[in-house]
């Protein structure tokens, strides 16, 4: 028994949240992706992660960023509650109010964002919310900046951040400063004040419209009254580039 803390050795004061480790996560996505029968190739090519990333991450020697993990979960076809519930603790269905309690959310390190994960007993709900302390303090490269479906929501609770979008623009918040976007365009989490910022962020799925309207064909080119195709000719077939969309 710890005099200090009441506690016995290797166990956690009953006030710290609970932390899922990178080893315990790695074993998370080992055995969703061995039930599935994948190889890691198999799961790189539905993920869009590469080998090496999924591999390091299984043997718990990476922490991913929330675009890998999203891509991952998805997948694999497990949920963010499934992914980042406690130990021992399934997921159910939401059929009634699902409360967690101050510093109970459990808590995983990405790679510039330590990540508490609220409501994570809920299977299946359509916000991810999370409070979320920032530990980056810069941008390094293009390999920063996280690009996943649906919205996303920030509210500063204490200190300063910048978040950087991949098209050049960067936006400073300070304490209380919120920030809705996107989320399908590059961005990045910085910490600018002297202590680390903490946020409450909020993701959604892709909605219906955005799919919709993601997925529409482009509209064929209209022929011109004056290029009617001769007599036993063949319409020559219309070509389009194909452009990847970047919000502004």
């Amino acid at each position: 028994m710890n005099p200090h803390t009441g506690t016995k050795p290797g166990t956690r004061p009953k006030d710290e949240a609970p932390t899922l480790d990178r080893t315990t996560f790695g074993h998370r996505l080992r055995a969703a992706r061995k039930r599935f029968g994948w190889t890691l190739a198999q799961l790189a090519e539905r993920s869009g992660v590469s080998i090496t990333t999924i591999s390091r991450a299984e043997r718990g020697q990476l922490a991913l960023g929330y675009e890998n993990f999203t891509a991952l979960g998805r997948a694999l076809e497990m949920d963010m509650n499934a992914m980042f519930a406690g130990a021992g603790v399934k997921p159910a269905q939401l059929d009634g109010p699902v409360v967690t309690r101050a510093g109970k959310g459990v808590v995983y390190r990405g790679l510039s964002i330590a990540y508490e994960f609220l409501g994570t007993t809920a299977a299946g709900k359509q916000m991810s919310p999370i409070v979320g302390t920032v530990h980056a303090r810069r941008i390094h490269g293009p390999e920063d900046f996280v690009r996943h479906g649906g919205e996303e929501f920030a509210y500063v609770l204490s200190g300063e951040i910048e978040v950087h979008f991949e098209n050049g623009e960067v936006v400073h918040l300070a304490r209380g400063d919120s920030l809705y976007f996107d989320s399908r365009i590059g961005h990045a989490y910085v910490s600018v004040s002297r202590q680390l910022a903490k946020i409450v962020g909020m993701t959604t799925a892709e909605s219906g419209h955005m799919r919709s309207a993601r997925e529409a064909p482009a509209s064929g080119p209209v022929e011109k009254a004056s290029s009617r195709p001769r007599p036993g000719s063949k319409p020559a077939a219309a070509t389009k580039k194909a452009t990847r969309g970047r919000g502004a």
